[in-house]
């Protein structure tokens, strides 16, 4: 079972990376991240504050985009096209190829979250030049724009003298380049100064609320693909947008609305609707970042695992929904 259970994934996973939306939304959104730095200057308050809210904003947004065409590429294609049901006369139980199908999902968006968040480290670290007499952080831009024009060069060329496919190749180039372009400014400070390592870079604050961001794009990945079982690409798109909304609002519409509700049969469906929904703005702490405050550890730890509870229930509805899917 394992054994499928993995195959089935690594597919799911060279799938997502391969389609054209993959690779066109991590770079619209790597461009968002690098011009966050300059649209952030135009405010009257802590600029570089906003520029991380923002930051955080366009991961969230991406990782939907993602999770909602991916999951839908990968599924409901497979489904009209009838490939799914070539794989089930493995045989592969149903359950089975959904989680396969999710934990490849899950490593995709992982790689392109770990990518948009150096990306994001990078801009962060050279801030916002709040006065024109604000130094420029050089190393960061060598690093960052060397790196991305290293992907393209190399994969390019490959592509063109070699025949490689080009997106699969330039994701795989640019993990290996981000990467060591992030372990050298961990090394070096503005003035390519060696300094303790991370000292400027690795903010503990930032990288918890991209990992928070992240577990909500999981939870949203788990309904996508739950969606993607009956509903094409922009259908699961909506679906997607409308837990997020309703996540967002919990606590104030459902949370709240229990409590001041007038009628015991009110309350308690406003009660049921918080419980049952993904309470999506839990993952979302930018306002403590605003604010100067340090993320627990043990908020970290306790998100997590309400994420991944969120995460196993909408896969077994996934399941459900994907058992009384007629494949042929």
């Amino acid at each position: 079972m394992w054994f499928r259970l993995l195959n089935i994934a690594g597919n799911a996973f060279v799938e997502t990376i391969r389609q054209p939306v993959y690779g066109l939304v991590l770079l619209l959104t790597a461009l968002l991240l690098v011009f966050s730095n300059v649209i952030s200057g135009w405010t009257l308050e802590d600029d570089n504050k906003l520029m991380i809210e923002f930051g955080l904003s366009t991961l969230l947004m991406a990782g939907l985009f993602l999770a909602a065409f991916s999951a839908a590429g990968i599924l409901a294609r497979e489904i009209e096209n009838r490939t799914a049901m070539t794989v089930m006369s493995k045989p592969v139980s149903r359950p089975v190829f959904i989680a396969g199908k999710y934990v490849g999902l899950a490593a995709a968006l992982a790689v392109a979250f770990y990518l948009c968040s150096i990306v994001m480290l990078i801009v962060v670290r050279h801030r916002v030049l709040e006065a024109a007499s604000d130094p420029y952080d050089v190393p960061a831009l060598v690093f960052g724009f060397g790196a991305l024009l290293l992907v393209f060069l190399i994969g390019g060329f490959c592509n063109f003298f070699y025949g490689s496919l080009f997106q699969p190749l330039a994701v795989k180039l640019a993990v290996g380049l981000f990467t060591a372009a992030a372990l050298a400014l961990c090394l070096v400070d503005k003035n390519w100064q060696l300094q303790a390592f991370g000292a400027d870079f690795l903010d503990p604050a930032v990288i918890a609320a991209i990992f928070l961001v992240f577990l909500s794009v999981l939870v949203l990945t788990a309904i996508a693909l739950a969606a993607s079982t009956r509903l094409g690409q922009v259908m699961t798109l909506l679906v997607c947008v409308g837990f997020l909304i309703l996540g967002l609002i919990s606590d104030y519409v459902f949370g709240g609305g229990a409590e001041s509700a007038g009628s015991p049969i009110a309350a308690g469906l406003l009660g049921a609707a918080y419980h049952l929904l993904p309470n999506l703005a839990a993952f979302l702490v930018s306002d403590a970042l605003v604010g100067g405050r340090a993320v627990p550890v043990y908020y970290v730890a306790v998100a997590a695992f309400y994420g991944l509870l969120h995460i196993v229930a909408a896969l077994l509805v996934a399941i459900a929904l994907f058992q009384e899917r007629e494949l042929g």
